[in-house]
């Protein structure tokens, strides 16, 4: 596998200085921005818009403990259920402890989350799928989205924090195992930059877009994942996938996800026959966890011969529908679904990766000065499948973190010593020969790795599936090794190939069922042998 994916010499690149450098712009870049001190000078990229992330699409909500009839401790045995004996304990307990706190800092910025009708001093509290009290705060069905606006509105008033988009983060600049910056790519001049900085953040999101149907943005390619491979730190629990059970099936729209608080606020499952099948699958029928709610759609699916399933929330008034998920409501009618009349027509599809950078309980990683949160990190939450609504929550509790321990990572001769620094270079390609873009096809090669991780990696596994999935992208990715990567495009055939073959491989060494990984040859869990994180690198 290569180990750039650009060659490069920093001594013939411009080179750039920044305190700290945060690579993303989804909730948890953005909201670590805001918790670090103003005294710093902090650079944010994004390689699209600023306001294009998978946090921007989220609609269910946050999960955070304010009833008095719940407690963190609650909402910690949900989420240790949820994640199948996977769940890495210390860092659940800083999550649901340190979650009131940091809504709170959140709602100080401005954020309006939806008030109790009947109090509304207090936030309204809603349920998804398992979890055992009402504790999901949100937006309407918008909820990722009006927590962005406003921290990236309240961002953009910052006169230390600079905001560039359309810039790639391509590679790491590490000697002896300390990060000093990144090689980056402006898409808008195609210039390559070396930025170098104090400390590096990288909130660079998921790699949902390995699978075709997903419901993430185009920009969730594991770059984030990708580049930390390459300059040997470590990964993790890269096997574990979480399809979402409710995605929209329509000819036009296969992408747009059915908020779990649709079922949370009753929805229930049907069939073609429109008979309802969940309580006869798993005793919380439609609010189970989500890999058991995926798996049954798909097995009832399989049963039925049909392409999608059902979701029917018609017993509800339409006002309240609409009130309550304008942006579905509204979404299903442009598609002539009324909501309150017709059933949704609905089918799983990739939704959320718990791997990703292994990190500890203040974003720290395997690589000094280099840090990660949000789903670029993985640092053990969500172990085998991630409870709902806990995503949000993850990327300000683990930001704010990294925040608030920064000043002990940055020091006034650090930038000086930076500049001290002997220069970087890299080359890219590791085959017998470069291939050049008009040799390789890699839009076709890109989608032939999304339809095969869909067919062949996705909610029920075989070691025969697996296998076949690693001979066509190992083939892919053989010859992305040796491309001469020039843009975009590129990148992303280089990235996605070579972190596909990772996630095939620990689905392949996985021989058991846990969580969003399930097994059909090995449909048990194994705590004897399995009970613990499958951690890849280099090495």
């Amino acid at each position: 596998m290569r180990k750039f994916l650009v060659d490069f010499d920093t001594a013939e690149m411009k080179k750039t200085y920044t305190d700290v450098l945060i690579i993303g712009s989804g909730i948890a870049g953005v909201y670590t921005a805001l918790e670090l001190s103003d005294e710093y000078k902090i650079t944010l990229i994004t390689k699209e818009e600023v306001e294009i992330s998978n946090s921007v699409l989220a609609q269910g909500g946050i999960a955070v403990s304010l009833d008095k009839n719940d407690s963190p401790e609650e909402h910690m045995q949900d989420t240790l259920y949820a994640g199948a004996g996977l769940c890495d304990e210390d860092s659940v307990d800083v999550l649901v402890h340190e979650a009131a706190d940091n809504i709170k800092r959140v709602c100080n910025f401005g954020v309006q989350f939806d008030k109790n009708e009947k109090d509304k001093k207090q936030l309204a509290l809603t349920r998804e799928g398992a979890h055992s009290k009402n504790r999901i705060i949100h937006a309407g069905d918008a909820t990722g989205k009006e927590v962005c606006d406003k921290l990236i509105h309240t961002l953009m008033q910052r006169k230390n924090v600079t905001i560039e988009e359309r810039v790639w983060a391509l590679d790491l600049l590490v000697k002896d195992n300390v990060c000093y910056g990144i090689v980056a790519y402006n898409e808008k001049t195609g210039e390559y930059t070396a930025i170098y900085a104090g400390i590096v953040i990288c909130a660079s999101g998921g790699y949902g877009q390995l699978y075709y149907y997903t419901t993430n943005p185009e920009v969730a390619t594991g770059d984030g994942a990708a580049m930390t491979y390459r300059a040997g730190g470590n990964l993790a629990d890269l096997e574990f996938v979480q399809f979402h059970p409710t995605v929209l099936y329509h000819e036009k729209n296969k992408s747009f996800l059915i908020s779990e608080a649709v079922r949370g606020e009753g929805a229930l499952l049907r069939n073609s026959k429109g008979e309802r099948f969940m309580p006869g699958y798993h005793e919380l029928a439609e609010l189970a966890p989500r890999d058991v709610v995926s798996r049954c759609i798909f097995s009832e699916m399989k049963k039925t011969g049909d392409s999608h399933m059902w979701l029917d929330i018609t017993h509800q008034e339409r006002d309240h529908i609409e009130k309550r998920f304008p942006t579905i409501f509204g979404t299903c009618l442009e598609y002539g679904i009324d909501m309150s009349k017709d059933y949704i027509p609905i089918a799983p599809a990739e939704h959320y990766c718990m791997g990703g950078i292994r990190t500890g309980l203040y974003g720290d990683t395997s690589i000094k000065r280099f840090y990660a949160c949000g789903e670029a990190a993985c640092n053990g939450i969500h172990g085998a499948n991630r409870l709902a609504s806990n995503s949000l929550l993850e990327g300000l509790v683990f930001g704010h973190r990294i925040g608030s321990c920064a000043d002990e990572l940055i020091h006034d001769d650090m930038i000086n010593e930076i500049k001290s620094m002997p220069d970087f270079k890299g080359t890219a390609t590791c085959g017998e020969r470069e291939l050049s873009v008009e040799e390789f096809d890699r839009s076709a090669a890109i989608e032939k790795i999304r339809r095969t991780m869909s067919s062949l990696v996705g909610i029920v596994r075989t070691k025969e599936s697996l296998e076949e999935a690693l001979a066509i992208i190992g083939e892919i990715a053989e010859k992305a090794a040796s491309l001469k990567c020039v843009g975009p495009e590129d990148f992303v055939v280089a990235n996605e190939s070579m972190l596909a073959v990772l996630v095939i491989k620990s689905a392949i060494k996985r021989e058991e069922s846990r969580g969003a990984h399930y097994r059909a040859d090995f449909p048990k869990t194994d705590d004897e042998n399995w009970k613990k994180h499958i951690i890849v690198n280099r090495d």
